[in-house]
């Protein structure tokens, strides 16, 4: 069996879309924007809330 196909894609691309989230919040202090600050870490929090969840859920 290969190990590409026990790759998790829905978990990869929530995994990256968590850490671009964060990436646009220094993306934001260095444009010295606060909304994007603000609200790209609301995002990242609700993304990696939402991944949390899917893996109790998984796992219970």
């Amino acid at each position: 069996m290969s190990k590409l196909s026990t790759i998790q894609w829905s978990k990869l691309f929530l995994a990256i879309f968590v850490i671009l989230s964060f990436s646009a919040a220094g993306v934001g202090i260095a444009l010295r924007n606060i909304w994007v600050i603000v609200g790209s870490i609301i995002l990242g929090f609700l993304l990696m809330g939402y991944g949390i969840a899917q893996k109790k859920k998984t796992n219970a």
